[in-house]
């Protein structure tokens, strides 16, 4: 009688074994690396939007113009303004006129010079911009989201121009006919934390700044 060689049921029901373990630990490796991949694109893509947030910053302040902001169509000797509650922020807003708005051989019907601010709404960082320097009352600004989960927005200011720079005295709300010597912005943010910058305006008021 010949033998017949065959796998018996235990050495059959052994191998299943051994495969469904190495089955799970694949899928545990696969599925931390897919996780892991997915935190890293959120992460580079939250890194992206606080980059651009600041840029957006950086060139507005840096470009600032002593020129008089209008809120809500009110006429105003004031240059700049910040502090809390500031068009309608839940936290601190900051509001100013910045030049060098390209409009290339002023083919559009508004000049270079652009009105913005900044508050926290919602817990957006928003920047609130409109065509022209002077808005009319009922003007409603146009809206870029710029931030979002954040916590918080502090703006604070340095009014004396002639403090020297090792010396400087911040203070949380501004309004004056000059701008100030410099503005330091704080952001709480939950994906990074606390994230500060401070910038040194011009005395020109950012007529000479690059774009």
């Amino acid at each position: 009688m010949k033998r017949c060689n065959a796998f018996t049921l235990l050495e059959i029901l052994i191998a299943m074994a051994i495969f469904s373990m190495i089955g799970l630990a694949s899928h545990s490796v696969l599925m931390t690396v897919l996780d892991s991949d997915k935190i890293s694109t959120e992460r580079s893509a939250h890194l992206q939007a606080l980059q651009r947030a600041m840029l957006f910053l950086e060139r507005d302040l840096m470009q600032a113009v002593a020129r008089p902001v209008r809120i809500n169509g009110e006429s105003s000797d004031q240059v700049l303004q910040g502090g809390a509650n500031l068009l309608e922020s839940t936290a601190d807003g900051l509001a100013l006129v910045r030049s060098g708005w390209h409009n290339p051989q002023l083919m559009l019907p508004r000049s270079t010079l652009q009105a913005v601010g900044y508050r926290l709404y919602d817990g957006q960082l928003q920047r609130l911009y409109g065509n022209y320097p002077d808005n009319i009352i009922g003007f409603e600004p146009k809206i870029k989201t710029l931030l979002e989960d954040i916590e918080d927005f502090q703006v604070l200011f340095v009014a004396n121009r002639n403090q020297p720079s090792r010396e400087l005295e911040w203070n949380d709300s501004y309004q004056g006919t000059v701008l100030p010597k410099a503005i330091a912005i704080e952001i709480q943010s939950q994906h990074f934390g606390l994230i500060r910058r401070e910038f040194l305006l011009t005395s020109t008021g950012g007529e000479n700044a690059p774009e």
